[in-house]
């Protein structure tokens, strides 16, 4: 069989998250490290890169048997999802899971609410020890309450897996809510939550059943 599985819903920002862009060229007083943004908008936005490699390190860590150095050496049920370099049975290389970067979906409520820039500028110290001397920096975050529409695509190609690779999914989302995404999550940083999540068969002939499995373990 051949079918994509899409999944979407809404990830919320609980506390403010920093994902890096470029700060080359930066004006003299410009902030030190500015968050990444969609080129067409000039809003924030967040690479679907980051929260696939996020979720892909919780996940191994808790179906590893031990300390994996390289993600090759992952669990197969994380090769399967999140692919592989290394040839493992059938796996694809690129895995199962294709995750879009997300751009901000609430900037509308924000602005009714009075807040026209859904980042801020947190300022921080670093004390050298010896010297005493303050190294004071900006740091740009997307702020709490804003939110991004989540857009996951999975290949399905077998059907008794289907149920079993989207709870891991499920479970990904669960580890990271309870971790951070982004920098600097030891210092508050990058707390997230997911909700609203719906999956919709959009190519190929899934059964109804194995569908409606899936948004219930979605939803739960």
């Amino acid at each position: 069989m051949y079918g994509k599985i899409q999944i979407v819903g809404i990830m919320e920002i609980i506390t403010g998250i920093h994902i890096g862009g470029s700060s080359a060229f930066a004006a003299i007083g410009a902030v030190d490290s500015p968050v990444v943004r969609d080129t067409a908008t000039n809003d924030p936005m967040i690479p679907g890169s980051s929260l696939k490699g996020k979720m892909r390190y919780l996940l191994a860590k808790k179906y590893s048997q031990g300390i994996l150095t390289k993600p090759d050496d992952d669990d197969e049920k994380i090769l399967r999802l999140f692919g592989t370099a290394k040839k493992v049975g059938n796996i694809i290389p690129r895995g199962h899971v294709l995750i879009s970067d997300m751009v901000l979906s609430n900037k509308n409520d924000l602005q009714a609410q009075g807040i026209i820039d859904p980042t801020e500028i947190k300022f921080e110290n670093t004390i050298n020890r010896l010297t005493a001397v303050a190294n004071p920096r900006q740091i740009e975050r997307v702020i709490r309450g804003a939110e991004f529409a989540l857009d996951i695509i999975y290949e399905a190609d077998d059907e008794t897996r289907i149920v079993e690779d989207i709870s891991i999914i499920k479970e990904g989302f669960e580890l990271l809510e309870y971790d951070y995404l982004g920098g600097s999550g030891s210092r508050g940083y990058g707390k997230v939550r997911f909700r609203d999540l719906h999956a919709d068969a959009v190519i190929g002939d899934i059964d109804e059943q194995i569908m409606e499995n899936v948004n219930s373990l979605l939803a739960g």
